[in-house]
């Protein structure tokens, strides 16, 4: 019996092995292999759709988180590319002030040199002076002593006594001041020598300070060399990165228009629960409460309980004017459309999505909201011309089109639900919708401002409506 009862676990554990999803097998891999497209695709065809979707959401987290980790990396690399930056641009000042400053102190270095050599000039000059003085007192010092070793009868013989003394008077005071003269160029000569000593310590200082210039300059210009290669490196590493985004993007992209393929939206509208899954998923891409967007839709575009229903009730008829007609009375419809504002992007939308989609819309057949009838001292303001669930003028969708493409990864369609829902949520983004969804709310319907009746004709019951839909929301999640 024992035996038997271990045989029977073992093949129950060995049939649930087969029984269990393919996400067993999924988690058991790594997330960048499985969640590539051509995986998706294959593990999708072999799979039913809940556990296709599964997989598709669990990519789809999965590439958010990637988003993510790459933008923090590219903030971080782009902040040491910007410090890189300026540490070559501060090298480069630096070398510039030095190569100034070298420039300078060279310029003093040969005013010195002039200096020098003027001085050595004077002072040679000056020492030639004193030979010249010296041989001049060695004349006259010869000239006393043969005075002084005559005899007195010879001095009798060729001069008076008279004019003897005469003359030694006269040499004697000419040696003193031949002296004093001496004395005083020999002070002008240490003096000179002393300046050129001076001017010599001082060119010598120069040239030392300009050596270490040098070296500084050099060992800056390494530096920035070195600092200019690592910045190379940071820059190829950012553009890497920012490829690795755009790669990221793309693959998310793709599975967001694929996870929206699996939402099978009809026409005429979309059950509750159905727009519930649409606007948790706009949740998760713009950070949108998926209620206060659902109840906006619904204030816009529901019909016998059904979001994106009433897309409208008016085509346009005279493009000059912008008149339509009502659809079901076939009457005439005034300001259906600004003529000038949205008339030329509505147009634009049609033949696009014709082209891009292989459509065959007509402009004057498409549905869009008729004017609500306003004025304002007797005169009309304001213009119909919404257009599909979201309920966008033509001259706004054009603002989001490329935006909504880059999430669905096709055309975008103001009349489809899926591309409205998205519209709605990138749009109440900007809006503000995550502080404030009241204002957000009223900016939607009427612009920057607003009546009193207005908000209690639209933005109160906005807000009443999305405390309902997060009560119902939070029990489907349950």
């Amino acid at each position: 019996m024992k035996d038997f009862l271990k045989i029977f676990f073992l093949l129950t554990v060995f049939a649930s092995a087969f029984a269990l999803p393919k996400l067993f097998i999924f988690a058991q891999e790594q997330l960048s292999d499985i969640c590539q497209i051509q995986r998706i695709e294959a593990s999708c065809n072999n799979s039913d759709p809940s556990q296709c979707r599964e997989l598709l959401e669990k990519c789809d987290e999965y590439y958010k988180q990637e988003a993510a980790k790459i933008s923090q990396d590219l903030s971080k690399t782009e902040k040491e590319k910007q410090t890189l930056q300026n540490k070559v641009s501060s090298l480069r000042k630096q070398i510039q002030n030095l190569e100034y400053q070298i420039y300078q102190s060279n310029l003093m270095i040969g005013d010195l040199g002039v200096q020098i050599k003027d001085t050595e000039v004077s002072i040679n000059k000056t020492s030639l002076h004193i030979d010249d003085i010296k041989d001049k007192l060695s004349s006259v010092i010869r000239k006393i002593n043969e005075e002084d070793n005559r005899s007195l009868v010879e001095v009798m013989l060729s001069e008076g006594l008279s004019e003897f003394f005469d003359n030694l008077v006269s040499y004697e005071s000419l040696s003193f001041e031949t002296q004093a003269l001496l004395e005083d160029i020999k002070s002008l000569k240490d003096t000179l020598e002393n300046q050129k000593q001076s001017l010599d310590s001082d060119k010598g200082n120069l040239e030392d300070q300009v050596y270490l210039q040098t070296l500084q300059k050099n060992q800056n210009s390494d530096l920035k060399t070195q600092q200019e290669y690592y910045l190379k490196i940071t820059e190829a590493e950012y553009q890497k990165q920012l490829a690795e985004k755009q790669k990221i993007e793309i693959a998310a992209a793709e599975i967001r228009s694929r996870l929206f393929e699996l939402i099978g939206v009809p026409e005429g509208g979309i059950e509750f629960g159905k727009a519930v899954e649409i606007a948790l998923y706009v949740e998760r891409t713009t950070e949108v409460r998926a209620a206060f967007l659902l109840s906006i839709l619904a204030q816009e575009s529901m019909n016998q309980g059904k979001i994106g229903a009433n897309v409208g009730q008016c085509y346009l008829q005279n493009t000059n004017t912008g008149d339509g007609i009502y659809i079901k009375s076939g009457k005439t419809a005034q300001r259906t459309m600004n003529p000038t504002r949205d008339i030329p992007p509505f147009l634009e939308i049609i033949e696009e999505l014709n082209r891009a989609k292989g459509l065959v819309r007509d402009p004057f057949g498409t549905p869009v909201s008729c004017w609500i009838a306003a004025y304002s001292y007797g005169k009309p303001y304001g213009w119909g011309g919404a257009m599909g669930p979201a309920q966008f003028i033509p001259s706004t969708w054009v603002r989001y089109d490329d935006r909504i493409s880059g999430i669905t990864g096709i055309a975008a369609d103001p009349w489809d639900i899926k591309d409205a829902f998205v519209a709605a949520g990138l749009y109440l983004k900007d809006l503000g919708a995550e502080n404030n969804e009241f204002k957000a709310a009223m900016k939607y319907f009427s612009g920057s401002s607003w009546t009193w009746a207005e908000e209690q004709s639209y933005g109160n019951p906005v807000i009443q409506r999305a405390k309902q839909y997060q009560e119902e929301i939070n029990l489907l999640s349950q």
